[in-house]
């Protein structure tokens, strides 16, 4: 069994964050990632400072060489059990035994079941306007509706075009709903969308049930966000009424020891909210070993 003083879960911007701090700490860190990060589809990242428009993968490389740098160990491999004491076996049987866990897991964006959308999903298929709005501004543009922030979403995508359309698809508006985006200047396509149009490798237009096609260039989409928690309810940890598991300001979780930051409990956090989600986390972890040190030392 191989013995760690901590070990990330995730290695996207808050888990490997986090082993930065941590291994400049000159604390023993492990690294386990699964390789497959909420962002991979998008070729680009925006709001970070110093990074924007870097791509997600250059991001994941360049984090990579800097925690090797500092004696992290990075273990390409997923977690298939964990048990109270933070023991960890892995899909390939390798075990490991940590002090300490951070839990930086993610989450997975669910998406409508209709044709043409999870191949163009980070494409022209986006969920966030803040980090693609600037991107295709100016352009016709839509929003799904697929739920109740899908009206929230839509008054925000608004900033960027003066040219949008709400697909209420099977989400039933409200009058107020409605008074809302009126508010905007947002059109309401009635009828439920049934696929999409692309030609050239872009989306052309949106089609719906009633056999016509509305031209946009970009479709917004806010679906269902599903932490991957499997590890930290494995552990203890309940999810909260907004369906995340709770955490205070520097990621403690309920269960002593166990730390979780990024999207797997903030499904608002931007790239670099969840970076500074790791750090912050790291310290707080690494003031924990501290104290025990302190503790054991005094009891000799």
């Amino acid at each position: 069994m191989d013995e760690f003083e901590v070990v990330v879960i995730g290695g996207g911007a808050a888990g490997l964050n986090a082993a930065l701090v941590l291994g400049r700490a000159r604390r023993r860190v492990a690294v386990v990632d699964g390789g497959a990060p909420r962002n991979a589809p998008a070729e680009h990242m925006h709001g970070y400072l110093s990074r924007d428009g870097q791509s997600p993968a250059e991001l994941v490389k360049l984090g990579r060489e800097e925690i090797a740098g500092y004696g992290v160990t990075l273990i390409e491999d997923q977690v298939a059990a964990v048990t109270a004491g933070f023991q960890l076996r892995l899909a390939s049987g390798r075990t490991l035994n940590a002090r300490k866990l951070i839990v930086a897991t993610g989450l997975v964006d669910g998406l409508p079941d209709i044709p043409g959308m999870a191949e163009r999903w980070g494409r022209d298929v986006l969920h966030c306007p803040y980090c693609h709005g600037y991107e295709v501004a100016d352009q016709p543009l839509g929003v799904l509706g697929a739920g109740p922030l899908s009206v929230h979403v839509a008054l925000l995508v608004r900033q960027w075009t003066d040219d949008l359309v709400f697909f209420s698809h099977t989400y039933e508006l409200s009058d107020v709903d409605r008074a809302r985006l009126r508010a905007r200047d947002i059109r309401v396509e009635p009828g439920e969308v049934t696929g999409l149009a692309v030609d050239g490798d872009r989306l052309q237009a949106v089609k719906l049930a009633d056999r016509r096609a509305v031209t946009r260039s970009a479709l917004f989409v806010k679906g269902e966000l599903t932490p991957r928690d499997e590890v930290l309810t494995a552990l203890g940890c309940v999810r909260g009424e907004h369906g995340f598991v709770p955490v205070d300001g520097d990621g403690r979780t309920s269960v002593p020891g166990l730390y979780a930051v990024g999207n797997v409990v903030n499904p608002k956090a931007f790239v670099i909210t969840a970076a500074a989600m790791g750090a912050t986390a790291a310290v707080a972890v690494n003031g924990e070993l501290v104290e025990e040190a302190v503790l054991e030392g005094m009891s000799r």
